[in-house]
């Protein structure tokens, strides 16, 4: 096959997603309770709203979805105060960045990004055999925007980037934001400008900005969001993009019919309403994050202070020799081998009683 692939193929790692807890059942023959905390997901489940009008839409399985994603767009115009021909839902956040990069992008084209961020955004490059510019981070594992702004040419259509960002858990502050855009916005011809805001819910810091209020400052700006984290609904994998109404009718010419499924936009649309539910999560999070940061630097661990639903952290020992030493007690966390970080490893924050296990393994782990 060789001859038929492309250097940009052939070189391509795939994307490697946290491990399955029936996976490690089978490979280790665990027969007590597992506890996940690799894939950010919501510990409390999927909202109840969602998950009841599910139920119900299930019965109309053999229909196909509404190609247009009518009455989720209008919700969410509604909730965030756009037009909704403003809005893009697609298969997930992942589907609508390889549309963007199919859209936008062309033989000899760039995308600037940052050397920590979100590794999909590099996957979905690589596949169509763009340059790929990777900026070093600043210190603290936060995004230099000011040098990703230099690293931007005439031939730059996309730059990726998270607010706040995986898998470090960090964040731009308002200033930083503003000043990365206004500096774009001078050139002649900028290009698309993503912010990925899949954790921006869990976020108290202060100084964070909301990007849907940058969109005047910034025409070429696309916020970028997922029903996935807060709303608990990952199975169904349902993302949404707001942007200019000339980049919805771009990107609506080339994503693929029926691309988000019917039940995940009824759940979708459901979640929406399910306020106390999110409250609930957020404040779960915000607990319990701060908590098992503090529980997890008193065992000597170096974590990276964090505005998401997980830490990000070095044990002083290989991170894949962590994690694979948690695997067997039961608990699930993320080696970050795969982004370049080898000493480190991501947690995902779960219940009081999900991160009491994951601090007393991992007690154990380090005591070895």
């Amino acid at each position: 096959m060789k001859p038929l692939v492309g250097d940009h193929i052939e070189t391509l790692k795939p994307y490697v997603p946290g491990k399955p807890i029936e996976e490690l059942r089978r490979e280790r023959g665990i027969t007590t309770e597992i506890v996940k905390l690799a894939s950010n997901e919501n510990p409390l489940g999927g909202s109840p709203l969602a998950l009841a009008a599910a139920h119900k839409a299930i019965e109309e399985a053999h229909l196909y979805p509404d190609g247009a994603v009518f009455d989720l767009r209008q919700r969410l115009g509604k909730h965030l105060g756009v037009s909704p021909e403003r809005v893009v839902a697609g298969n997930g956040s992942n589907e609508l960045m390889e549309i963007l990069v199919r859209t936008f992008t062309a033989p000899g084209d760039n995308v600037v990004l940052s050397q920590y961020s979100f590794i999909a955004y590099r996957i979905v490059s690589q596949v169509l055999g763009l340059e790929i510019r990777s900026v070093p981070m600043a210190e603290g594992f936060v995004h230099d925007l000011s040098a990703m702004a230099q690293a931007v040419d005439e031939r730059t259509r996309l730059v990726f980037t998270a607010n706040p960002n995986n898998p470090t858990g960090t964040y731009n502050n308002a200033d930083q934001v503003k000043d990365f855009l206004q500096t774009l916005a001078a050139r002649p011809n900028p290009p698309l400008v993503i912010v990925d805001e899949a954790y921006i819910e869990f976020v108290d810091a202060e100084d964070h900005i909301d990007s849907m209020t940058l969109h005047d400052l910034y025409p070429r700006l696309i916020t970028m969001r997922t029903f996935s984290k807060i709303y608990g609904l990952a199975a169904f994998r349902v993302g949404y993009m707001v942007c200019s109404e000339e980049i919805a009718g771009y990107v609506n010419r080339t994503r693929a019919p029926f691309n988000v499924n019917r039940i995940g936009q009824i759940a979708a649309t459901a979640a929406l309403d399910d306020m106390a539910f999110v409250e609930r999560a957020a404040s779960l999070n915000t607990t319990e994050r701060a908590r098992v940061t503090t529980a997890l630097e008193a065992m000597g661990v170096e974590v990276i202070h964090s505005q998401t639903n997980f830490v990000l952290c070095r044990c002083g020992r290989p991170g894949f020799e962590i994690y694979d030493a948690l695997l067997d007690l039961g608990t699930i966390t993320r080696p970050m081998n795969g982004y370049g970080l080898h000493e480190w490893v991501r947690i995902s924050i779960g219940t009081p009683e999900q991160n009491d296990r994951l601090l007393s393994d991992l007690a154990q782990v380090l005591k070895s």
